[in-house]
């Protein structure tokens, strides 16, 4: 595993102190735990902003509506 070092602030440091009160065992796999949440949510806030943006296009574009109706002729409902 590799190692780097961060600057916390002071609350963030006492958090961080109280690691085994939240079930770490460490303050290494808490912080893993927190960046891990954090990539989550992120990618997650990304998809959703790339949903959207595809149905702003879908939605204005009706040449692409044609073509989806078209595709889906004969499929089950």
């Amino acid at each position: 595993m590799l190692q780097a070092k961060f600057s916390v602030e002071e609350a963030q440091a006492r958090f961080l102190k109280n690691h085994k009160d939240y079930g770490f065992k460490d303050k290494s796999s808490m912080l893993r735990a927190a960046l891990n949440h954090f990539k989550k949510k992120f990618e997650l806030r990304r998809l959703k902003e790339s949903a959207d943006l595809y149905s702003e296009i879908y939605s204005e574009d009706e040449a692409l509506k044609e073509l989806t109706d078209t595709a889906a002729t004969g499929w089950p409902e």
